[in-house]
Order: C-alpha cells, then structure tokens, then sequence
C-alpha cells in the first residue's frame, strides 16, 4: 500500500499543492512553522477523515476560504484508488473511488496509516484519554464498524449525561428515560469492548517480541486492560453485557447526584507493564519511550497481518527525539516493506542507509521544492 499522488487545494498553509511521492521513504525538511506537520497532518486526515491536532475541522481551511479539499490516489492490493476528503463550514464529505460515502465508517480503512509523533511517547505517561483514543483509531483502521459503534455510543453517553444533570436539579423526577438510554449505551459499550479485548490480544502478540528485540532481551513488555466495570477478556458477549447492567443499578444513584456517567468505555484506560512494574509510574524515560517505539512498530505489524499489507508510516519530527539505538531499530525495521514520510528540521546526524536512497522535498512558507 502506498500514496502515488497527493493534492491540497486550500488546506492550512498551502493555497495549491501536488506532490508525487517514492514508494519507499520520503523526507520532508524545513524550518518551523513552514508546513511540514501540515503536509503529515493532510495524509493522516485523508486515511481517518480528522485531523491528529484539532477537533475543529474549520482550522484545516486556509484562511478567507469556503473550504479546504485533499486528494490523494493510493494503490492497494495492486489496484488504483482516488480519496477526497472535502472540508467546509458546512461539515465535511469523503469519496471513495469518486463516490461519496454516506457514513465516514464506510470510507475509513481505505487507507492505514499509523503515525509517529513526539506526542506519541506521551502514550505511555499521558493521560488514559491518549491511550483510548490510540486504541480507538487504530482498530477503526481494520475494523470500520468499531467507528459507528464508538459514535453512536458517545451520541447517547451525551444524552445521558444531559439528562442526569437535569436529573441531578429534579432528583425526584421521572427516570424511565435513564433506563431507555441507559440499555441503549450498554448495547454499543459491548461491542466496543469486546473488539478492543480483540484488539489487545493481537496487540500483545506483537508487541512483547518487539519490546524484547528492541530492550537486546532484557525487558518483558505486557498490555493490561483496566476497565470502570470489572469485565474480563475470557468473558461471553452476553456475560459482559449483564456485568454492565448490574453495574449501571449499582451506580444510578451516585450517577444522578453528580450528574454525569461513570463507567464504561469513555473511562476505561491501558496499563503498560516492563519486567512486572507499572511503566507510567515506575518506568524510565527511556523505558516509556521504548514502549511507545514496540507499540507503534507493533501496529505496523498487526495492520499487516489483519489487513495483507503494509500501512503508511509518518515519522513526524520524532527521530531526533530518539536515541542513535532506536532511531536504527525503527528505520531497519521499516527499511524496504513500509512506504514512510519523514518530517525534519535536517537529516544531519541521521545516519542510516534507509535515508540514503530516499526522495527529499524541502518546505517552505508553504512551498515544497523537491531535490531528488
């Protein structure tokens, strides 16, 4: 899987863009604030359809313009496929092979790509909510109905929250409707944690032998899933919903005195743990740091092994963040099977032969000459 060709019409800083890209590995160098993260940031939101930085689609549109559109053809599995996404005031629409699809689950998964960023070595010490949204996007890319699932659960966790907070002023009113909303979300939470247990099982199986590889055998890395109700992978479907039920009585009045909802996925989180010790608490920075490395070689792998190939990597200004060790055991692992996009201020001091062949675009003020 690779992109061939990317255009920008009104996106960010670039008023006309169009790029052709190598199959293997592109390095993107210029100063900051020239438009780097920009070009990476416009290949993430043609895969998922949303920016990795903002949640307001507005500010992908250049200034003064009524929109902003990205194009991109990809070839997947020998075949040619042109994307758009479209951005306006008025929302946003996404084509797949020239047709619009009516629900974004539709078209994400059309593309994979899993990105490399220096926020991403928070993954291990940030908050859960990095962690839940890392889960999220990442089995939105092999399983595209997770993506209805999880939005039509936080549709109805909104609901839900608005009315325990009018029931929170009217605690003596009716709560037939609690009840209503309450199976509703239950029906969508167990469908979402059960294909994030999926996930994580397959997420181990790759990510500990990476670990391994990359610590010369001396750490043992292992995933664990804390749940706000005490479900468990080796559960049914129908054991995990009626856990979820007995849970929801259990909190419906504490719920109501605080007026919002206190279990269920959006407040679940992931515990990661080097040689038995709890690596957010008792982990070194560069512990964290190999671990947020095994989790993202991981995903590459396991993108591959769900989906028959290899998604796009984008390393954005997070090779300077590691190590000579790292930085090599990234660039070995990628070198030939991956096509990568490589965001720098400069390659110097970056020694390895995956760069030496690599197509290098330079970024300026919105403008990218290519070298080579």
């Amino acid at each position: 899987m690779y992109i061939h060709e990317l255009s920008l019409r009104s996106y960010r800083n670039y008023e006309q863009l169009s790029l052709s890209f190598d199959h293997t590995i592109n390095v993107i160098i210029g100063e900051n604030a020239q438009g780097k993260t920009n070009l990476m940031e416009a290949i993430y939101t043609l895969a998922f359809t949303r920016s990795h930085r903002t949640p307001r689609d507005k500010e992908l549109i250049q200034w003064d313009q009524e929109y902003g559109k990205i194009k991109g053809t990809i070839y997947k599995r020998n075949r040619r496929f042109p994307l758009e996404i479209i951005i306006s005031n008025k929302g946003k629409k996404a084509k797949l092979n020239h047709i619009e699809q009516k629900r974004l689950s539709d078209y994400i998964g059309a593309l994979n790509v899993v990105m490399f960023a220096p926020e991403d070595l928070n993954l291990v010490k940030g908050s859960p909510q990095v962690r839940r949204r890392f889960i999220d996007m990442e089995i939105g890319q092999i399983q595209p109905a997770y993506i209805y699932h999880l939005g039509q659960y936080q549709k109805i966790l909104k609901q839900r929250n608005h009315l325990l907070k009018d029931l929170q002023r009217k605690p003596q009113a009716d709560r037939t409707m609690l009840g209503i909303l309450t199976e509703q979300l239950v029906e969508h939470a167990v469908t979402i944690i059960e294909r994030r247990f999926k996930f994580l099982q397959l997420l181990r199986s790759w990510a500990g032998p990476i670990h391994e590889g990359i610590s010369r055998s001396l750490e043992q890395l292992e995933i664990s899933y804390d749940a706000s109700v005490k479900v468990s992978e080796d559960m049914n479907l129908e054991t995990i919903k009626k856990t979820y039920i007995e849970k929801f009585q259990e909190i419906e009045t504490k719920e109501v005195e605080r007026g919002t909802t206190l279990a269920g996925p959006h407040r679940d989180d992931l515990v990661f743990y080097v040689n038995g010790k709890d690596v957010q608490t008792y982990g070194s920075q560069g512990q964290q740091r190999t671990t947020a490395l095994s989790l993202k070689l991981a995903e590459i792998e396991l993108i591959h092994s769900e989906v028959g190939e290899y998604p796009i990597l984008l390393l954005d200004d997070v090779l300077s963040e590691l190590d000579d060790f790292r930085q090599s055991h990234l660039l070995h692992t990628i070198q030939g099977k991956v096509q990568t996009f490589v965001s720098t201020t400069s390659i110097d001091g970056i020694e390895h032969e995956a760069l030496e062949e690599a197509a290098i675009f330079r970024v300026k003020e919105g403008t990218i000459e290519i070298e080579k």
